[in-house]
């Protein structure tokens, strides 16, 4: 098995698993880098899985139809064409010879889900793989649209209470901008220094910053650290009414959604 991350747009990840001879993509907002990678390593496309509803996660799948030979999973709470099989909370299914279990992780949007590649006997990677879409990035985590920051909260919350060595897969290449702020809302934060400035260094190598692990986040990610003292501090300064977790993380979300990129 081989993972992949297709660049897509201008910072868009599509996922891709493949076996050698079939493959299966997460997110195919696009579809000529799917198509493209297919060629390029002659592989047939056996599965799609889709985290919720927005465009540049489904744009690609009409064309992606004609050379698809098995379904297309998506969150069963979002109205999506196209899909054949819809999941939610706790369905697990089997797609090249892997083993899937769906989360309910809404926030960004309100039906989004996740799903979590469970460890099996011939997989190059022990632990649980986890395609998170939009809920959480490296050092950050996404816009709320009609979920609500409760919502995103729990789903954070649960996906940070994985192993620590569990690996992450979002969907955009935000880390460098998410980094900038993690060093204002998390100042002082060792980690986060240290983060920032590998991730400007493979950016500038052209390479990936993704995918990550639930232990590097809870170390760097401000969304994960809203009870650190120093957070909760900067939250109190943007005027986030009271030290509580929500109001704290609330707080966090909205300046984030004005800070510099």
């Amino acid at each position: 098995m081989k993972l992949l991350a297709l660049p897509a747009f201008t910072d868009n990840y599509i996922w891709m698993i493949s076996d050698g001879r079939q493959a299966l993509v997460v997110d195919p907002g696009d579809a000529t880098p799917v198509l493209q990678a297919l060629q390029d390593h002659q592989l047939s496309l056996a599965a799609i899985l889709v985290t919720h509803r927005h465009l540049d996660h489904t744009g690609g799948l009409a064309a992606l139809r004609p050379v698809l030979q098995g379904p297309v999973y998506g969150p069963r709470h979002e109205a999506i064409d196209g899909l054949d099989i819809p999941v939610g909370e706790g369905d697990r299914f089997e797609a090249l010879d892997l083993q899937f279990e769906t989360w309910d992780t809404p926030g960004h949007t309100a039906g989004h889900v996740s799903y979590l590649a469970l460890p099996a006997q011939g997989m190059p990677w022990p632990q649980t793989l986890v395609f998170c879409g939009d809920t959480l990035f490296s050092a950050g985590c996404g816009r709320l649209f009609d979920g609500t920051a409760a919502q995103l909260l729990h789903s954070l919350d649960r996906l940070a209470a994985l192993p620590a060595d569990t690996w992450l897969c979002p969907t955009h290449e935000y880390t460098v901008s998410n980094l900038r702020f993690a060093s204002a809302a998390d100042p002082g934060n060792p980690d986060v220094a240290e983060a920032l400035n590998q991730s400007l260094a493979l950016r500038a190598r052209g390479e990936f910053t993704l995918p990550t692990q639930v232990g590097r986040e809870r170390q760097i990610n401000p969304f994960l650290r809203y009870r650190q003292p120093t957070v909760v501090a900067q939250a109190l300064k943007q005027g986030a009414p009271d030290a509580s977790a929500l109001s704290v993380f609330t707080t966090l979300r909205q300046w984030k959604n004005h800070y510099p990129a």
